[in-house]
């Protein structure tokens, strides 16, 4: 292989010689203790290269796995190391473990394995490993000598030498058709029927919402949906029988993009884009997420803050190395280098935002305290003063301030909406928040004071001095959901007070869009709606009216796998039986269990907590398609529909779920219903 290809795929500092990478003989060089950039699809768990070895024969790489004692895995005869250029060097041995074979892991939950692989030029200075050409395969990325001194290019510098002007028309609300076929389709052979996407514009009041795609009989598929914004997003599976997971795509609002699925001359299954704005990043597509597991080092860091940013400062540096290597290494457009470091900054904020999310529970307890009713109240009691204060400094945020959030690309990623709720509720917002909290009316002047400090706070936050884009959205969220009650018992304002909120909205995509909001809530609307015809998911809806006639119906969509939904289900058992008494309401749990029937850990909590009561299981085809139904992704969730099968409005529900079921509220929700 020619050594300028190598070594022009990174910009390392010509000055370091190769017998810098490691402690050297004639015949090979050996790397003590590397270091990767990331381990992938290996949670719970991790692996580690401990030492390469690289001759003119064969590369050695020694790895040690821990893996919880107990569990199964396996490693494929397919795994192979990639360098810089994206050359392959498959496995040709390994010694300490059986290929292609089920391993259960032992006692001491440690394995240490050897891989010996096709050769890789000695020039070679850092390469990933893959267990096999597949989604969900083991690997590590950006294998490297620790030693290696790297000159590695700054976000601002990739960017620069990118350029793309983001057009006029960015923010256009339209529609967007999702079309193709998969070669070759038969149900049975794939193992899916339908794949799904979870996102949301932003400009919605929701938090990512299921898009459902229906695959015909003959491969065949077509969706539609409305966007605010270009966007990055995928149509996934959660289980297949021909390894293909997910189909991503890139479009504007108006497009309609048209995907083949088909073999590829390995014969794994690929996406070719014929049309639309896909086909004008296929490269960037076809590469697929890789920041997250970059990234899963922050976003469970459980250090102090002084050192979980300077864990920051390193993982910003193997994010911007990465986004070089795959932007030479797959010859990116300027338009494809700036989706991907859009992707990757996005990510980086909603890391490190999440660190203090995360801290903050860490630093806090929970006292429980029962009340004469049966019911009670939690008391938050902080641990560590002095390490919670550093949560609300703002100077502990500098990272932040290195990210562009007026850049509307960063809007394209799928964790967008992720980082705009971090950002919104991070500990200093939340902080002016409690501080500004109105316990009854106090005039509106009090109002305007508290979100004029809110979004200081915000700016601050991420080291600007103005209201951002991100800032703005932020203050469209809590337009939607305003952070502050204004008359003691609801967050409901008049016009006039939301009018107050126009002002920061100074993008005019943004500003539109709040006027747009701020006229809809005070257009006359039905207290309830129909649910659709010729609809699986409405058909299960009615089927409970028939099954309770005259009663109002609470559906709240829970899961094993769920902290919060189980808490509260716990915390409620002793208001459920006295609901159950009631003949008007019905409460009606929905689960999504893969095991028809539902496993033993679902049927023994059921048996527990929901014993007597209308608990169900449904399959992942079923939720997902009740998601779409009723525009939710996370849970818990729930949905309050009418005796002759209406959907409650938003702001009529019952909110609260079961603990806000008294005579009182469903009097109201009746009188509601009439109007």
């Amino acid at each position: 292989m020619n050594k300028n290809i190598i070594t022009a795929a990174l910009a390392f500092s010509a000055a370091i010689g190769i017998l810098s990478l490691a402690s050297c003989t004639r015949s090979s060089i050996v790397i003590e203790s590397p270091e990767a950039m990331a381990c992938v699809n290996l949670e719970p768990g991790n692996l580690k290269a401990t030492k390469v070895i690289m001759s003119d024969t064969v590369t050695t790489v020694c790895f040690r796995m821990e893996y919880p004692a107990g569990a199964w895995f396996q490693y494929s005869s397919q795994s192979f190391l990639k360098d810089e250029c994206e050359q392959r060097y498959p496995l040709r041995s390994a010694e300490g473990l059986t290929l292609d074979s089920p391993i259960q892991s032992p006692d001491s939950g440690v394995i240490e394995f050897t891989m010996n692989f096709e050769p890789m030029p000695r020039e070679v200075q850092l390469f990933d490993f893959s267990e096999g050409d597949y989604d969900g395969a083991f690997g590590l990325l950006g294998i490297h000598d620790k030693k290696l001194e790297q000159n590695v290019p700054t976000f601002e510098q990739l960017a620069a030498a990118n350029p793309y002007t983001v057009p006029d028309d960015w923010f256009t609300t339209d529609t967007i058709t999702i079309r193709g076929r998969f070669e070759g389709y038969d149900a049975e052979k794939f193992g899916f029927s339908l794949m799904n996407c979870y996102f949301d514009d932003v400009f919605t009041n929701s938090l990512g919402t299921a898009i459902v795609l229906d695959i015909a009989a003959d491969g065949s598929f077509e969706k539609r949906f409305v966007s605010s914004y270009p966007i990055v997003q995928a149509f996934s599976t959660n289980y297949s029988k021909i390894g293909f997971f997910t189909m991503f795509f890139f479009a504007r609002p108006g497009d309609t993009i048209d995907i083949t699925v088909k073999p590829d001359e390995s014969g794994r299954y690929e996406c070719v884009y014929n049309s639309g704005s896909s086909k004008d990043v296929e490269r960037f597509l076809k590469i697929g997420p890789t920041s997250g597991w970059i990234l899963h080092p922050m976003e469970s860091f459980n250090g102090s803050f002084e050192d979980a940013m300077i864990e920051a400062e390193k993982l910003k540096r193997n994010l911007a190395l990465q986004a070089d290597i795959i932007g030479r290494r797959n010859h990116f457009s300027p338009l494809e280098m700036q989706l991907a470091l859009a992707d990757k900054l996005t990510n980086y904020a909603f890391a490190l935002i999440t660190y203090p999310h995360n801290r903050e529970r860490v630093l806090s307890q929970y006292k429980e305290t029962k009340l004469e009713n049966g019911e009670s109240y939690y008391e938050t009691i902080i641990t560590d003063s002095a390490e919670y204060e550093k949560l609300l400094d703002l100077k502990n945020y500098s990272q932040l301030h290195s990210i562009d959030f007026d850049n509307p690309l960063l809007l394209t990623s799928s964790r967008y909406l992720f980082a705009l709720n971090r950002i919104e509720f991070a500990p200093p917002a939340m902080e002016v928040v409690r501080k500004g909290y109105i316990s009854r009316y106090e005039g509106k002047t009090n109002y305007k004071s508290v979100l004029d400090t809110l979004y200081t706070v915000y700016s601050e936050l991420m080291g600007c001095d103005h209201n951002n884009l991100l800032t703005q959205i932020c203050a469209f969220k809590q337009l939607q959901n305003p952070p502050i009650i204004m008359d003691g018992n609801t967050t409901v304002m008049d016009r006039d007070t939301m009018e107050m909120n126009l002002p920061y909205f100074t993008n005019p995509a943004v500003r539109k869009k709040a006027e747009l909001y701020i006229a809809s809530q005070f257009t006359k609307t039905e207290p309830a709606s129909a649910l659709p015809a010729n609809n699986s998911a409405a058909d299960f809806i009615r089927s409970f009216n028939a099954k309770y006639p005259g009663r109002i119906l609470l559906f709240d969509f829970w899961g094993m796998s769920c902290g919060p939904c189980r808490a509260e289900i716990q915390a409620s058992k002793q208001k459920r039986a006295e609901i159950a008494k009631r003949t008007d309401v019905k409460l009606i749990f929905v689960a999504e269990e893969s095991i028809p029937g539902g496993s033993e850990d679902y049927k023994n909590y059921v048996k527990e907590w929901l014993d007597g009561e209308e608990a169900v299981c449904i399959s992942h085809a079923e939720y997902v398609r009740l998601q779409e139904l009723f525009q939710f992704s996370g849970i818990p969730h729930s949905e309050t529909i009418t005796p002759d099968g209406l959907r409650v409005r938003e702001d009529l529900q019952l909110k609260g779920r079961p603990l806000n079921i008294n005579d009182e509220r469903m009097n109201q929700l009746r009188e509601s219903l009439k109007n």
